[in-house]
C-alpha cells in the first residue's frame, strides 16, 4: 500500500538529484544483470558504509578467487562511491544495484537471480523480510564493522522476543568495539557469534595516485595560500563557517575555504548562501580558475573527498556541531591532517576519542571555539604538522581488524 507513496517520494527528491528518479527496477528487486552464481552480496547503505566496503572486497577478491562479489546500497551517493572505487571491475567480478526494498515479493524477484553464498551487511542494517527471505535460502548472514547508538539498541529492544527471534539468520557479528558488542549481545545475538574485532575503517589503504592528483589540486587553489576544509557540513553549518571564514579572512588574508556539503541536493543552496553573504565562490563542476580573489573553493563534485583533503593544510568535519553524529575522522588523519570537529560525535565515539586521547583532533562546542582553534593552527605550523603526525599515528597504530574479519568469513567462502 505504501510503494505508491515511497516512488512518489523518489520523484520528488529528483527534483534535487535527478538520480532519484532512475533505476527503479532495482528498488523491487529487478536487477540489471543475468543470473549470478557463487557470489557473495555486501551491503552498504550509503556513502559512509561504501567507503568501510571498499577495502573489504578488494580483499575478499583477492583471498577469495573464484567468487564474483554484489554490493548493493540503498541511496544514491553510495551508488556513486561504489561505481567509483569499482569502475574497472564492474560486470566482471563486480556488481552493483541498488538494494530491494523490503517486501517479500522484491526478495522474490532478487533471489531469482541473485544466489549468493553469504551475504555481509556493512554496520548494521536489519530487515524484518531480508532476513526472512536469507533464512529461507540458508543464506548465512554476517555483520560487519557492527555498530549499535544507544538510541538504535534501545529501539531495537522494544521488539523484545520478537527481536531475538528475528535475529537468528545473523550468524555472527564483527562488533567495532566490545561496547557495540555487548549492545548486539543484549537484543539476543547468540553470544558466542558476537565478536569485538574493531574497526575496519582504520584499515583503508590510500590510492597510490592521490598524492600526486592532490598536489595537483592544490596548486589549482594556489601554492602560497593557506586552505582550510570545511568537510561534509550539513544545514545550519555552513552559516556558521562562514562567518568564521570571514573573521579570520581579516587576519589571514591569504586564507582559502573550500567547502564541501555532505549532500548533493543541497550544492545550490551553499552555493547561493556564500554569494549572500558576499563572498566570492568558485564550483569545482564549473572547472574555473582560482585566483587571488577567490574567498571559496565549493566541492560540488561526487567521490573526491580524499583528492580534496589532500590538497588541503587544516580540516573541520561536519555533522558535528549539529545532533548528525559526526562524519569520517579517519580519512583527514590517515593523510596527516590536523583535524577539527564539532562535539556531536555519537556515530564515531570510538574513533573521535582514540584521536582526541592522542592529541590528534580537536573537539569544540561552538563556533566561537572553531574559530579560536583554527586561529592557533593557522598562526603555528609546526603545532599543525605534530597534530597531523599524531593522527596519521592513530590510524596506523589500530589497523588489523580486516584480517579478523576475513578470518571470520572464511568458514563461508572456501
Amino acid at each position: 500500500m505504501l510503494l505508491p507513496v515511497i516512488f512518489l517520494k523518489l520523484w520528488i527528491k529528483g527534483f534535487k538529484l535527478p538520480i532519484y528518479r532512475q533505476r527503479w527496477l532495482e528498488r523491487i528487486g529487478i536487477v540489471p544483470f543475468p543470473p549470478l552464481d557463487n557470489l557473495v552480496w555486501v551491503h552498504a547503505v550509503s556513502v559512509g558504509e561504501a567507503i568501510s566496503a571498499v577495502p573489504l572486497v578488494k580483499k575478499m577478491l583477492a583471498r577469495y578467487p573464484d567468487i564474483s562479489i554484489l554490493v548493493t546500497t540503498t541511496t544514491p551517493t553510495g551508488s556513486e562511491r561504489v561505481q567509483v572505487a569499482f569502475k574497472d571491475m564492474l560486470g566482471k567480478r563486480v556488481h552493483h544495484c541498488f538494494m530491494p526494498y523490503d517486501f517479500p515479493f522484491s526478495y522474490w524477484l532478487f533471489f531469482s537471480r541473485v544466489k549468493p553464498k553469504a551475504l555481509v551487511v556493512m554496520e548494521t542494517e536489519i530487515w524484518p523480510n531480508l532476513l526472512c527471505a536469507c533464512e529461507k535460502r540458508e543464506i548465512p548472514i554476517t555483520i560487519a564493522n557492527g555498530r549499535l547508538s544507544p538510541l538504535s539498541a534501545k529501539r531495537y529492544a522494544w521488539l523484545g522476543k520478537t527481536m531475538q527471534r528475528m535475529v537468528q539468520p545473523i550468524k555472527q557479528v564483527a562488533a567495532q568495539s566490545e561496547l557495540d558488542a555487548n549492545r548486539f549481545r543484549a537484543l539476543g545475538f547468540s553470544p558466542e557469534g558476537v565478536i569485538n574485532t574493531g574497526n575496519i575503517k582504520f584499515d583503508f589503504e590510500l590510492p597510490n595516485y592521490l598524492q600526486k592528483d592532490g598536489q595537483a589540486l592544490r596548486e589549482q587553489l594556489g601554492i602560497q595560500r593557506l586552505v582550510w576544509i570545511a568537510a561534509s557540513t550539513h544545514e545550519g553549518e555552513e552559516a556558521l563557517i562562514l562567518d568564521v571564514y570571514q573573521n579570520l579572512k581579516k587576519k589571514c588574508p591569504a586564507l582559502l575555504l573550500l567547502l564541501v556539503p555532505r549532500h548533493p541536493d543541497r550544492f545550490n543552496r551553499v552555493a547561493q548562501l556564500c554569494q549572500e553573504n558576499k563572498l566570492h565562490v568558485v564550483r569545482r563542476s564549473e572547472k574555473q580558475s582560482v585566483t587571488n580573489e577567490v574567498d571559496i573553493f565549493l566541492g560540488d563534485s561526487m567521490g573526491e573527498m580524499m583528492l580534496f583533503y589532500a590538497a588541503s593544510d587544516i580540516a573541520f568535519v561536519g555533522g558535528s556541531l549539529e545532533p548528525i553524529g559526526g562524519h569520517n575522522l579517519l580519512e583527514p588523519a590517515a593523510l596527516g591532517l590536523p583535524t577539527l570537529t564539532g562535539n556531536h560525535l555519537f556515530n564515531f565515539i570510538e574513533i573521535s576519542e582514540k584521536l582526541a586521547d592522542a592529541q590528534g583532533v580537536v573537539i569544540i562546542n561552538n563556533a566561537k571555539a572553531l574559530e579560536s582553534n583554527l586561529w592557533n593552527l593557522i598562526k603555528e605550523p609546526d603545532n599543525r604538522r605534530l597534530m597531523g603526525a599524531r593522527a596519521k599515528a592513530v590510524v596506523v597504530d589500530n589497523k588489523g581488524a580486516l584480517e579478523e574479519l576475513l578470518a571470520l568469513l572464511d568458514k563461508y567462502m572456501i
